[in-house]
């Protein structure tokens, strides 16, 4: 069924908002994470509502811009936007329920956080989170839907800053650089000098230089 949609209509990033539609669903959410492969800090999910008019033919999955496009689009879709919900799940919350229940989790925040409900919700990925709000989950869908794309970016930027900010209180392990996640460089500084309080203990990269605990 997705496969003769996107022949029928191949450059359409609002092909599955468009059936929400037809179903009655006139609220339709985006819901996507970033961090969820990273070695320190949290997991940030974000739910955002578009309007059906306005410009967002730039929007696209996060990883595929530029930095500099993405923090432009940030604001575009934080001032066009029906509704933006952000939530987090932090490293220790990560730790103690692993990182799908707390990409779920931060995900279910997102969307609770929404200052307009949504009525239907479409989820990157395989899995939906945890709310009673009819769900379709799509594997890619930051590249194949303008709402989930556009959560890809509030998502993606509201984390970068955190990694920014951490960066500045822990300046050993250049969060600002790398994000959290394991570049060479990350995994030299966690060698070095063991994990600091953001990381997740439970991490391969990082269990192995947890120090003085267990």
């Amino acid at each position: 069924m997705t496969g003769n949609l996107f022949v029928d209509e191949p450059h359409d990033m609002r092909v599955f908002e468009k059936l929400a539609l037809r179903r009655g669903f006139t609220s339709v959410a985006g819901v996507d994470e970033a961090g969820r492969g990273a070695l320190a800090g949290p997991v940030v999910a974000a739910a955002v509502i578009l309007p059906w008019e306005g410009d967002f033919g730039a929007v696209n999955d996060s990883k595929k811009l530029t930095p500099e496009l993405r923090e432009r689009l940030y604001d575009v879709i934080m001032d066009q936007a029906i509704a933006v919900g952000i939530g987090v799940g932090d490293h220790q919350l990560i730790d103690r329920i692993n990182i799908l229940q707390a990409t779920l989790k931060a995900m279910e925040s997102a969307v609770l956080d929404l200052a307009v409900p949504a009525d239907y919700l479409l989820v990157d990925g395989i899995s939906h989170p945890p709310v009673s709000i009819p769900c379709r989950a799509i594997k890619k869908g930051d590249s194949a839907s303008v709402s989930i794309a556009s959560a890809s970016i509030i998502a993606k930027v509201t984390r970068d800053r955190m990694m920014v900010r951490f960066g500045q209180e822990y300046p050993a392990y250049g969060f600002h650089i790398h994000k959290g996640y394991g570049s060479p460089l990350h995994l030299a500084a966690i060698a070095e000098h063991g994990p600091c309080h953001i990381h997740r203990k439970t991490f391969r990269g990082v269990r192995e230089h947890v120090r003085g605990e267990g």
